[in-house]
């Protein structure tokens, strides 16, 4: 079983401001301004990881390296991030076909 890779869903747009990333997902082409989401800088360092496909595994060792934070903490962290902004849907669970990510690779939305 492959282990779960996640990528920012198209359906959104997003700004750095002032050190915090703001989301807005995109309704029928227009912004959905009731939905703005915003992101601390540990949810920023996860967020520009997530603009290519990424595994927890390597969102996990990204914030161990990055913050002063134990491998379990930073997989909970990291895991209860990716449920609350999937359940926004502003990322896709998808599965990864191709050898290695940077060339040319196959991604298939998963429920």
């Amino acid at each position: 079983m492959t282990e779960p890779t996640y990528i920012r869903s198209s359906a959104v747009v997003s700004r750095l401001i002032a050190g915090e990333t703001l989301v807005v997902p995109v309704r029928g082409k227009v912004g959905d301004l009731a939905s703005i989401y915003s992101f601390n800088e540990v949810g920023t360092t996860i967020w520009e990881a997530l603009a290519k496909p990424t595994s927890v595994n390597t969102l996990t060792d990204l914030i161990v390296g990055e913050y002063e934070v134990s491998r379990e903490q930073a997989a909970q962290d990291v895991e209860n991030f990716l449920q609350e902004i999937r359940t926004a849907e502003l990322v896709l669970a998808v599965e990864v076909h191709g050898s290695d990510v940077s060339h040319r690779t196959e991604l298939r939305e998963i429920a």
